[in-house]
């Protein structure tokens, strides 16, 4: 056998490993609703001011990435595009969410949304927490 390590993985072996695990997984979440989700806020121009990227599974919103434009930060953006992700969470079942951030990120933004820690990860990468 033979172990090979890459920090430039190909995304055709990235996809196979996917699979193989969806594969085994199968049996236990086959019939678990699954959709990646992203929503976008636009300024009168058509410029992308902000966004959330994220996926339902199941009964969760899992909140991968929200951006605000660093010109337009405490506008209640960041608020309208968590809103809109929720409502639209709900509208497909879903009853809990998920996200983590930094501690140099949005921790009291989330906060004030009303998420609360549940783990933190110190030195993490480095210095800094998750």
């Amino acid at each position: 056998m033979n172990v090979e390590v890459t920090t430039q993985p190909d995304p055709s072996d990235i996809d196979e490993i996917r699979a193989g695990l969806r594969k085994h997984n199968s049996p236990f979440l086959g019939d678990v609703y699954h959709t990646d989700v992203a929503c976008y806020l636009y300024d009168e121009h058509g410029k992308k001011l902000g966004g959330l990227v994220g996926e339902i599974w199941g009964h969760w919103l899992m909140v991968k990435f929200l951006w605000v434009d660093e010109h337009h930060l405490n506008k209640g953006l960041g608020r309208q595009l968590l809103n809109k992700a929720e409502e639209f969470a709900r509208s497909k079942g879903c009853q809990s969410s998920f996200l983590d951030t930094f501690s140099f990120q949005a921790k009291p933004f989330y906060e004030k949304q009303g998420y609360s820690v549940q783990m933190t990860l110190n030195n993490f990468p480095i210095e800094s927490r998750r």
